[in-house]
């Protein structure tokens, strides 16, 4: 039997993603891509938090950040990733339809966020002329929370492609690895987002 052929539930193993050696092969790769991911978000919040005094006369932190709109923003973000790991739960249990119904109000959840993160960006533009070179504080705040934003877009992407790749196809051994892989993808964009509401906006208004 092909890993390109669907399952039935019986037939199906209890860890999908794992069950080839593709697949195992995948999540070492995976982890291999997740170090590197780290290092560099590790630099950007170093960065930041070096230059994050460095206003050059401009609007501070606290002339900026509001908390209001960044909770929301967070709770989108927490609850798009609960919402992935409902998916992944059908995934297992392979039930195509109700991870693909999961996955598409994840796709949404991370489309408000990112919504929300564009008139943010659009209001201290506009509202505070703070921009890339207003300062190196705003050239440290846009690079690390725009490239987050530039993973959230990647990630939804990730998301919608296999959506409509195996739309017609099912679930099976081929395609599970991927579908597990872009939802730990997703996870780890939440985390970063944490840090960023930590260390950017709450340690920017206190």
């Amino acid at each position: 039997m092909s890993d390109h052929d669907i399952l039935n539930p019986k037939e199906m193993p209890h860890d999908p993603e794992k069950a080839t050696l593709e697949g195992k092969n995948k999540f070492i790769g995976f982890w291999f891509f997740l170090g590197g991911e780290t290092v560099l978000f590790a630099s950007l919040f170093g960065t930041y938090l070096a230059l994050r005094n460095s206003t050059n006369n401009g609007p501070s932190s606290e002339d900026l950040f509001g908390l209001g709109l960044v909770f929301i923003m967070t709770m989108l973000l927490l609850t798009s990733s609960l919402t992935s790991v409902y998916a992944m739960y059908h995934m297992k249990n392979n039930d195509f339809k109700k991870m693909q119904v999961w996955l598409g109000i994840t796709v949404a959840l991370g489309l408000a966020f990112l919504g929300c993160e564009i008139y943010e960006f659009y209001h201290y533009i506009h509202g505070y002329e703070f921009t890339f070179r207003s300062s190196a504080f705003g050239s440290a705040f846009y690079t690390l929370v725009g490239f987050h934003g530039g993973h959230v877009v990647f990630g939804l992407l990730w998301f919608i492609a296999l959506m409509i790749r195996n739309a017609k196809r099912g679930l099976n051994l081929y395609n599970a690895p991927k579908y597990y892989i872009a939802s730990l993808y997703w996870h780890f964009i939440d985390v970063v987002w944490v840090f960023i509401f930590t260390v950017v906006y709450l340690m920017g208004v206190l």
